[in-house]
């Protein structure tokens, strides 16, 4: 468990570095052109790691997994490369912590959102979704 923590604080730290990396690079080439470089670069790397992993284990099932894959499941390259854009521009004009703020409560409040869709709210979720809307006014307040 404790791994798992140490892993998910260290891509934390990785996503900041990854948006302030591509919020400069969208001010000298533009949004897209970040979001291009990011996908291109990030595709390279995980293409080298994927070939290296399959000719070590001696199969091709990650592969061919991931061909099989539902249509929906691709989507999420799509909604990546939207992201990486739309950070790549707001970043520069609200500044790093503001937007990892923003972009957060976003997360938060979408994933509070589908859950209420499946299967309910609580009044603990309720909760988080007022303080994430109360530190986003007071941030644009202060």
């Amino acid at each position: 468990m404790i791994t798992s923590i140490l892993l998910a604080l260290i891509n934390g730290g990785c996503i900041s570095i990854c948006r302030i990396i591509n919020g400069r690079l969208g001010q000298e080439t533009g949004a897209l052109n970040a979001s291009l470089w990011n996908h291109l670069v990030g595709f390279g790397f995980l293409s080298l790691v994927v070939w290296l992993t399959a000719s070590t284990s001696g199969s091709s099932a990650s592969v061919s997994a991931t061909l099989d894959a539902p249509l929906l499941a691709w989507s999420g390259g799509i909604i990546g490369a939207l992201f990486v854009a739309l950070n790549s521009y707001v970043l520069p004009r609200l500044g790093a912590s503001l937007t990892a703020l923003l972009v957060i409560g976003g997360q938060l409040l979408t994933g509070v959102g589908l859950d209420a869709l499946s299967r309910g709210i609580s009044t603990v979720q309720l909760l988080g979704v007022l303080c994430i809307l109360a530190a986003v006014w007071q941030t644009k307040r202060g």
